[in-house]
């Protein structure tokens, strides 16, 4: 959907800043009017990891005036490699810092703003207050809801991506103009039924790819040029290398989103069934290796997927996926003569899987709190982590 220009622009550029944006300046479509628009523009990442790395990185070479980021995370080893504003030297670091260095590295004339702080309803409102647009590149529904209907709220454009293993998706929100997120997703999947990256991993170029687009998708809503994302949901299949775009309406019978809510409530993290098989049926790690040293006769059963199992493994554990736990056709390999203890990598699955395996009469049946990551922090740190 073509769109009008979303800033006014500024009153001029310098000698020095029509050096730089020379190329944008001959684009017809861009000119010095474009550029004084993106001179002009504030724009909003939320997250500074796969996605908001190269949308902020192209967004601050582009000319956008003020950027700002929102991350409370800090950058780990296994960030690198996708999440391209960080380097090796930037382990530690919070992301948000690190990324205003590298932006600071592109473009010294963007004034790069930073939150670090977490997301939510108390702060949200008065955080995207000051921008024109907010970008997202978060990986959960609970955060992606709120950037949504606070935007609605506040009536900004809203540019959406997600990626998932080769999988990518971008779309632009704009309830006063079009669709906004709810008209997509009404609901949130139920818990556990959509791994996140962490879980179920991520090609980091796909990240480029995505974020290039929910780039590209934020100067032509600032300047006002080509047709937008408005209205139309484009999925990228980078193993088929194909683009395809799905047309987004709004749903008519909707109910008008009037308040910001208890989002995590909302997506939940885990089920309400494995949220009360859970409860009172949990050990840590440390009571786990307590059992595997006195020689405690049980089956450790690892719920994660097989390459999962490859990167690192407690020792004594068997591989069973959840999935096929879920469907049932594992229960016959579970035993009913002694304990079991089921685990995953941070726990959300196990308790998932735990659920089940108590629903088909299992009743001495545990899971461990914190997964894999656990054991390997709290009790052998030489196992690699992922």
């Amino acid at each position: 959907m073509s769109l009008p220009p979303l800033v006014e622009p500024a009153a001029e550029l310098s000698v020095e800043e029509v050096r730089r944006y020379s190329r944008h300046l001959i684009i017809p479509d861009v000119g010095m009017d474009g550029q004084k628009r993106l001179k002009n523009a504030k724009v909003l990442a939320v997250g500074a990891g796969g996605l908001g790395s190269p949308t902020l990185m192209y967004l601050a070479a582009a000319g956008v005036g003020t950027l700002g980021v929102v991350d409370f995370d800090v950058v780990d080893e296994s960030n690198l490699q996708r999440q391209i504003i960080h380097g090796q030297s930037d382990i530690g670091k919070p992301k948000a810092v690190s990324a205003k260095e590298s932006i600071n590295e592109i473009n010294p004339f963007v004034d790069v703003r930073l939150h670090e702080e977490r997301l939510d309803s108390s702060n949200v409102m008065e955080i995207f207050a000051d921008y024109d647009l907010i970008v997202d590149g978060t990986d959960n529904f609970a955060t992606r809801y709120l950037v949504n209907d606070a935007c609605v709220l506040l009536d900004k454009p809203y540019v959406w991506g997600s990626i998932f293993r080769f999988d990518g998706q971008v779309s632009v929100f704009w309830d006063s103009h079009g669709p906004n997120y709810r008209d997509l997703y009404p609901v949130p999947p139920p818990p556990g039924m959509v791994p996140s990256c962490a879980e179920g991993g991520v090609l980091g170029v796909l990240c480029a790819s995505v974020g290039a687009v929910q780039a590209t998708e934020a100067i032509k809503l600032i300047t006002g040029i080509g047709e937008t994302l408005l209205g139309r949901l484009m999925v990228y299949d980078a193993l088929e290398m194909t683009w395809r775009t799905i047309k987004v309406r709004k749903d008519p019978n909707a109910e008008p989103i009037t308040e910001l809510i208890d989002y995590e409530l909302f997506c939940g993290t885990v089920s309400d069934a494995a949220a009360e098989a859970a409860a009172g049926s949990t050990i840590g790690v440390h009571e786990l290796k307590d059992m595997i040293d006195s020689g405690k006769d049980f089956l450790l059963v690892d719920v994660r997927e097989p390459n999962e199992y490859e990167i690192i493994k407690i020792p004594g554990s068997v591989l069973i996926p959840k999935d096929r736990i879920l469907r049932g056709e594992a229960l016959s390999e579970l035993p009913h003569d002694k304990p079991i203890v089921l685990h995953c990598k941070s726990g959300a699955r196990s308790a998932e899987a735990l659920a089940a395996v108590k629903a088909a009469g299992f009743r001495d049946a545990v899971h461990v709190q914190g997964g894999v990551l656990a054991w390997q922090s709290q009790i052998d740190q030489s196992l690699p982590t992922y």
